[in-house]
C-alpha cells in the first residue's frame, strides 16, 4: 500500500520516511501534478487537513500531511502556522530564522522559551480522516549552531539538551521532535486503519 505524502520538502520526506519506517511513501513529485490549494488555516490541525484532504481526492491515494512551526513565547507564540512564511519569502529558511531571532533579540534567556508543534493528519479517499499532535519544548539560544536539520533547527534547544537540533544525529532528533511524536502516533492509526 502507498501512502502519500503531501510536501515537496524532500528533507521532510527523508525525515518522515525514517519515522514511517512500515510504510512506502511517496511525495508529490512522485505523483501527477495538481494544483495545490493554498494553506489558508488558522491552526497547524487546518493546514494539515486542507493538504491530506486534497491529496487524497486529487490522487485516490491515502495521504499524509503535516503542518508544523515554531511557537515562540515572547512573540505570543508566533510565528505559529507562518512559521514557514515568516520573513514574507516561503521556504527561505535563513530569513525566517534571522527576524525571530532580531524579533527577541532583547529578550533575556530565561523567557527565550519556545515549542516546535506538528499536526499531522491522514485523510482516506472514502472520506474518513484523523489528526494527532505532536510538541517538543525548549529555548531559543541566541546564535544559530550546527549544520543539520533544516528550518529553525540552529537556533532550537529541546528541553532536557545542549545541543540544538541542528547538532542531533537525525536519529537523536526524531526520538524527541514534534513530527517524530505526531508521526509515531499516525503510524498507529495508519497500521490500524489500512
Amino acid at each position: 500500500m502507498k501512502i502519500l505524502l503531501a510536501t515537496r520538502n524532500t528533507k521532510k520526506l527523508v525525515e518522515l520516511q525514517r519515522i514511517l519506517i512500515d510504510v512506502a511513501l511517496v511525495g508529490l513529485a512522485d505523483v501527477p501534478a495538481y494544483e495545490e490549494v493554498p494553506e489558508s488555516g488558522l491552526t497547524f490541525e487546518d493546514n494539515a487537513l486542507i493538504k491530506a484532504r486534497e491529496g487524497a481526492a486529487r490522487t485516490g491515494l491515502p495521504t499524509v500531511a503535516d503542518d508544523s512551526g515554531l511557537a515562540v513565547d515572547a512573540l505570543n507564540g508566533m510565528p505559529g502556522v507562518f512559521s514557514a512564511r515568516w520573513s514574507g519569502r516561503h521556504g527561505d529558511d535563513l530569513a525566517n530564522l534571522s527576524l525571530v531571532l532580531a524579533q527577541i533579540g532583547d529578550v533575556p534567556d530565561g523567557a527565550r522559551g519556545a515549542s516546535f508543534v506538528c499536526a499531522a493528519a491522514l485523510a482516506l479517499p472514502d472520506g474518513r480522516e484523523w489528526t494527532v499532535r505532536g510538541e517538543m519544548s525548549g529555548r531559543l539560544i541566541h546564535e544559530p549552531r550546527g549544520e543539520g536539520g533544516f528550518g529553525y533547527d540552529p537556533i532550537f534547544v529541546a528541553d532536557g539538551e545542549t545541543r540544538t537540533n541542528a547538532e542531533l544525529s537525525p536519529g537523536e532528533k526524531d526520538a524527541i521532535s514534534h513530527r517524530g511524536k505526531a508521526f509515531r502516533a499516525l503510524a498507529g492509526i495508519i497500521t490500524g486503519e489500512l
